[in-house]
């Protein structure tokens, strides 16, 4: 595990992700916690909120972003379309803030990048399906502090080498779970274009129909440099 510099990432089960950085700035990425069954019983998010960070429009990824968002008050940002949709929902415009691919932002001590992602985005909003724009990843770097990717649900795609050559990750959040992303074999090529020495395998384990394992990811990565992250929902790695 690489120096996090006093920073502090926590996995949620599936692609819910916290993290918080040594100054205390507070990140929630992609909020799926009541019906997700991978989160862990008993946590508790932090009262403090700062940023909540959208990757695209299922709702196995913003499931809980809109009460999340009006109980912590975070600055929540992702897609220009699907943060008009959470506007609509009552996120006040000052906190709904809409990005597009290749965008940064920064934030007291944490500048992200919104990145591409191979992947779909439609929001389901009672009986229709609401266009959620294009799905999205997120690079976050935190001053003095490592890089750090969360890709969103994706399939591996070769541009990924750009997001390497431009931000150059420390860490890597990949999903590895196959059937709706890229599972192991492609995960395992995914983080040779990062060039990431580490990753933290997301968006696995939920549900049957993802078999992806992060003992699979390390047998596709066998002979490289690279660690992969073994964990369990509510594990903090400092």
């Amino acid at each position: 595990m690489p120096n996090l510099q006093g920073a502090a990432i926590t996995w949620l089960g599936h692609a819910t992700v916290l993290i918080q950085t040594a100054k205390g700035t507070t990140i929630l990425i992609d909020p799926f916690i009541e019906h997700n069954p991978k989160f862990p019983k008993g946590y508790k998010l932090p009262d403090k909120i700062d940023l909540l960070l959208l990757t695209h429009g299922h709702m196995d990824h913003i499931a809980d972003a809109v009460p999340v968002a009006k109980k912590h008050g975070p600055a929540v940002f992702g897609m220009v379309e699907l943060i008009g949709w959470l506007s609509s929902k009552g996120i006040p415009q000052d906190k709904a803030i809409g990005m597009n691919i290749g965008g940064s932002h920064k934030h007291n001590d944490v500048t992200f990048t919104l990145t591409g992602a191979r992947h779909s985005s439609g929001i389901s909003d009672g009986d229709k399906t609401v266009y959620g724009g294009e799905p999205a990843g997120f690079v976050i770097a935190i001053d003095n502090g490592p890089v750090l990717y969360h890709a969103g649900d994706t399939g591996v795609f070769s541009d990924m080498q750009i997001i390497r050559e431009l931000h150059h990750p420390t860490i890597a959040m990949l999903p590895i779970g196959d059937h709706y992303t890229m599972g192991p074999k492609a995960g395992a090529l995914a983080a040779m274009f990062i060039g990431a020495k580490t990753v933290l395998p997301i968006h696995w384990g939920t549900f049957p129909a993802l078999t992806g394992t992060p003992d699979a990811l390390e047998k596709e990565l066998s002979g490289t440099n690279v660690e992969v992250i073994h964990t369990e929902p509510g594990q903090t790695l400092r």
